[in-house]
């Protein structure tokens, strides 16, 4: 699996409606052009690239490094994609806010449309948000999720967290492809620009504490829980990032007569089961740490930052050779395709008009 992290500012407000009319009709001719060149999958794959999916908002024409980029982008290929998912072999679930919430209800209505079992990619969808808003706890709250998935049942999620404080969003990309398990070093490319104290329940150096958890939460609750009151009674450095205020001794009693009578066989299994959300994950792995002495890792995962020249010259100027270059290409690829003539008349129409269009 490939998955990538990148950081951007957090920007308020919406897509001008001439621009996202524009972003609609150029992502899904560049859409076009990449399924009858490489197929469907390429694309999953390149969306599953943070470095590509950045490239991809610029030539739409949308700020370098507006967090706007992700939900803006993600909606337009939704958009663009509409209608034509049986053609494209590509569909699209979930979005920004509450949209993401009906992402399970927009892959059972695909499925059932296409005759293919909803079970696994359901799972995937939820699993990959979970470990991003629990797993990795790294101060940004989840709330854009996009699924795309193919009928051979390929699939890649595009899904950002907002941090407040710091007003920046982070943005997650998961990548199916090869995938076995969600839990361990998942990612491949991750992007950003600065870096903080988190608690990585998916390092490999959490590996022990993973372990530790699971077999946490297969003891008699009663005997964890006056353990859990034994550990509230001691004292900590300061510069330990988990905090006794976690250890909630009646809510987590509650989780864990859950666990127990699920009896999880790892530590994926315990971030799946419902009600296990980010306190609940701090606490079991405080606990562990304790009273098993593994100590989960607090590594941010982000190692690099990555920009793209933008249109008021930061991180710097756009090049146009290279982005004159780039239309060419596109240009050359699309006269390639298989579509008939008339499509890729009104195509290259559609493409001359957007970049010789005022800005």
């Amino acid at each position: 699996m490939r998955r990538g992290i990148a950081n951007l500012p957090l920007h308020y407000g919406k897509a001008p409606p001439w621009l996202f009319k524009r972003m609609t009709v150029l992502a899904r001719e560049i859409l076009r052009v990449l399924v009858a060149e490489f197929g469907p999958e390429e694309v999953l794959r390149r969306l599953s690239d943070p470095f590509w999916f950045q490239a991809f908002g610029c030539l739409l024409g949308f700020d370098w490094h507006s967090s706007g980029l992700t939900t803006t982008v993600c909606g337009a290929m939704k958009e663009g994609l509409r209608g034509l998912e049986g053609e494209m072999k590509i569909f699209v679930a979930g979005g920004k806010g509450r949209a993401s919430r009906n992402t399970p209800q927009d892959i059972e209505q695909h499925c059932d449309r296409i005759s293919l079992e909803p079970a696994y990619l359901v799972y995937a969808s939820r699993m990959s948000a979970k470990v991003d808003s629990s797993a990795l706890q790294d101060g940004y709250q989840l709330y854009h999720h996009t699924f795309f998935f193919t009928p051979q049942g390929e699939w890649c999620v595009i899904q950002q967290g907002m941090n407040t404080t710091t007003h920046y969003a982070r943005r997650y990309h998961w990548l199916g492809e090869g995938i076995e398990d969600f839990v361990c070093e998942p990612h491949a490319a991750i992007c950003c620009d600065s870096r903080g104290t988190v608690l990585n329940m998916v390092a490999q150096e959490s590996q022990g504490t993973r372990g530790a958890v699971a077999a946490l939460v297969r003891e008699d609750p009663d005997k964890v829980i006056a353990e859990a009151r034994q550990i509230e009674r001691l004292e900590l450095p300061h510069r330990h990032p988990i905090q006794f205020g976690d250890l909630n001794t009646k809510r987590l009693h509650k989780i864990l007569l859950k666990t127990y009578e699920r009896e999880p066989k790892g530590f994926e299994e315990v971030l799946g089961t419902p009600g296990v959300g980010p306190k609940a994950i701090r606490a079991l792995s405080l606990i562990a740490e304790l009273i098993y002495g593994e100590q989960p890792s607090f590594r941010d995962p982000a190692r690099f930052s990555f920009a793209h020249g933008g249109k008021d010259g930061h991180p710097y100027p756009v090049d146009r050779e290279t982005y004159d270059r780039s239309i060419d290409f596109l240009k050359e690829r699309l006269w390639g395709t298989k579509i008939n003539h008339s499509e890729k008349i009104k195509a290259m129409k559609r493409l001359n008009a957007f970049f010789s269009s005022p800005r």
